[in-house]
């Protein structure tokens, strides 16, 4: 009895206890927290002046979170030694390791990265500013940072500022400060004097600039000394001068009842700082330095070398354990920074080890190209072993398969015999040829492409009267003209090339050992039908170009920001023919080196690399249809330029104050 007593109170303040917990967070447990945190006390102030303080202290009304703080917390001027910022509570501490400047204003912007701890509320752009000197600098200067490439907005790549010097000189018996020039070696030499980082739409803001003249540089600063040390750091560099100001402005800003529906747009004053159009284009030097990566030996008949950058220059090989003599056909990628090896003799390749010694080109500490030397040891991943086993298993499985057939189709003649002696009787003959492997492209074509093969491995011989092409008509076939060439560039594939009639089927006859590879193995014959697609089934598209450069190369982009056609406007117009239904984008790049190809920038030698513009909308091409587009690639800035939609660099979402309780009303009618 006494037990029962004791357990009924114990039992009720349980159940209590677990109804409070369930329904904490509901919508019946009070109204949402709505409010953002507010900073309430800040050591040093706000604003401060002649602080010599290096640990910086915010303390808000309700706890904190601080999302991301690496990526998004951005100290300027920069910090050689990475600072400690910790968020714990009410409080968000940041411990400066770097000593003071003098005279200095330091911004620590947080960007979005605060937002109170339960509920999610953003603080939104917040930045922390003090200076080391008298006067607190409140100028800022933003912009964009792209790939000079393709337009993509860069995340995370940091922009800085170098202030232009100045000359003194006598004017009139006064001294009068005029400007100068900014070495180029600033960069190489000297780090961001004011920085900042991009988000993920490419756009910065670079805050507490003092006023004065300045340039703007951008870098992916592999090495964390805010200058450019290295030339695989993708850089962007400006000779525009920035001079900053600011006037007052206003803008509108839209007042929220919930996430759909809005309670009024009111017009709030602000203070506009320019320049806000700054444009950087990045790229990576295309003078890079050049290093030996890596080899492999994944089969025995080739080898790859890796390098950090081309070569007009191929390696030397000497062969330690083989004679490297004519031995190999050498495959090198578009850039040439990747050597592929196809070894011609079995007695070579076999071998599971190669030992060699390799010169070749490389970087040294001055940045000069000099021969290098190395010995190396090269094992294929599949050993000959593995190779004869496969060969004999593959052996056996014909064997049993080709006697099994051949029993079945004889069983009067070995009637009441045992299975050992009718294999013994029967001769297997030699397996099938292994016949030398090849893809080919669409066999359904437009009237602008040529039909290609490609082969697995590197061709010794093509034999071009083996192959016999057509045009059929009503069932005859007449004998067209054709041409086969190797694909410039790919030595494992062959193009063949004809006058194509739109709406017309071609056959082409291929016979057996037509093609033959460095190994011996035949191409095995056959036939393909080839159909030309009719007129019918095109679009066609006029771009008339309005203020373009006299070197510009217009290109036809698909969804996936692919080129499709490539062509170079006459008298002001880029006719793009046989286009297939779809919706397209443009892009347009001036070829100012006349090498038909997108070249990238050079900063020692002040190059920058070649403009690209895209045409900031969408063409919905259909069959039959005609369409006349006027681009004057320069009308619009090139940060506005390329269609989101075929943007790969997305941006992220904005954070905004929801209003949950207004939300939860409507929920409630």
């Amino acid at each position: 009895m006494l037990r029962k007593i004791h357990l009924l109170p114990l039992f009720t303040v349980l159940v209590i206890v677990l109804y409070a917990c369930a329904n904490i967070g509901t919508p019946d447990g009070g109204p949402y927290d709505e409010t953002p945190p507010r900073v309430v006390h800040t050591t040093p102030k706000f604003g401060a002046t002649h602080s010599k303080a290096t640990k910086i202290v915010l303390e808000f009304d309700e706890n904190v979170r601080l999302e991301r703080a690496a990526e998004k917390v951005v100290i300027s001027p920069p910090q050689m030694n990475q600072p400690e910022i910790d968020a714990v509570g009410k409080r968000i501490t940041v411990s400066l390791e770097d000593s003071l400047l003098p005279n200095t204003t330091y911004t620590i912007d947080f960007s979005d990265a605060i937002s109170d701890n339960n509920e999610g509320n953003p603080l939104g752009d917040y930045a922390f500013t003090f200076s080391t000197g008298a006067v607190v600098d409140t100028f800022q200067v933003s912009g964009y940072v792209l790939d000079a490439s393709n337009l993509e907005p860069i995340k995370g790549i940091l922009v800085g500022l170098y202030a232009m010097p100045t000359d003194s000189v006598i004017a009139d018996g006064d001294s009068v400060a005029t400007p100068a020039e900014l070495p180029d070696s600033v960069f190489r030499t000297r780090g961001f004097e004011r920085v900042s980082r991009t988000d993920s739409r490419g756009h910065f803001v670079i805050k507490g600039i003092a006023p004065g003249r300045y340039r703007a540089f951008a870098l992916q600063d592999q090495d964390q000394n805010f200058m450019y040390s290295q030339k695989s750091e993708m850089l962007a560099f400006s000779h525009r001068i920035l001079v900053p100001s600011a006037r007052p402005d206003i803008r509108e800003d839209t007042i929220w009842h919930d996430s759909i529906h809005y309670d009024s747009i009111v017009s709030i004053p602000y203070t506009h700082f320019f320049p806000d159009d700054i444009a950087l284009l990045a790229f990576q030097s295309g003078d890079r330095d050049r290093a030996f990566l890596k080899s492999e030996r994944p089969q025995l008949e080739k080898f790859s070398f890796y390098f950090t950058a081309p070569d007009s220059a191929l390696p030397h090989i000497e062969g330690l354990n083989f004679d490297a003599t004519d031995a190999f056909f050498i495959d090198a990628n578009p850039t040439r920074d990747t050597l592929t090896y196809w070894i011609r003799d079995s007695l070579i390749y076999n071998q599971d080890t190669l030992h060699m010694a390799l010169r070749f080109h490389a970087t040294d500490t001055l940045g000069q190209l000099v021969e290098k030397f190395d010995t190396l040891t090269l094992t294929s991943k599949i050993s000959y072993e593995r190779v004869q086993k496969r060969l004999k298993e593959a052996w056996e499985n014909y064997a049993k398969d080709y006697r099994k057939t051949y029993r079945n189709e004889h069983k009067e003649e070995f009637k009441g015999m045992k299975s050992k002696e009718i294999d013994e009787l029967i001769e297997v003959p030699p397996m099938p040829e292994t016949f030398l492997e090849a893809k080919y492209s669409s066999q359904t074509l437009n009237p602008d492409h040529n039909f290609d093969i490609t082969f697995k491995e590197p061709i010794d011989t093509v034999l071009i009267d083996h192959f016999h092409f057509a045009e059929i008509i009503d069932s005859v076939s007449y004998e067209r003209d054709f041409l086969i060439r190797r694909i410039a560039g790919n030595p494992m594939a062959y193009r063949l090339y004809a006058e194509w009639q739109p709406g017309s089927t071609y056959e082409l006859l291929v016979d057996t050992g037509a093609v033959v590879s460095i190994y011996g193995r035949r191409l095995e014959g056959g036939k393909k039908t080839l159909r030309v697609k009719d007129l019918d089934a095109f679009s066609t598209l006029f771009v008339t170009l309005q203020n373009a450069d006299t070197t510009a190369v217009v290109q036809l982009l698909n969804g996936s920001d692919k080129v499709i056609k490539t062509q170079r406007p006459s008298n002001g117009r880029a006719d793009f023919y046989f286009v297939d239904p779809g919706t397209y984008y443009l892009r347009l790049f001036n070829d100012t080196n006349g090498d038909g190809v997108w070249s990238t920038g050079d900063y020692d030698q002040q190059r920058q690399a070649e403009a690209v513009y895209y045409y900031p909308g969408a063409l919905e091409l259909r069959a039959q249809w005609e369409i006349s587009q006027t681009w004057n690639p320069t009308a619009t800035p090139v940060y506005e330029q390329k269609p989101l939609k075929i943007t790969k660099q997305k941006p992220d979402r904005e954070k905004k104050q929801v209003n949950k309780n207004a939300q939860r009303k409507s929920k409630k009618r």
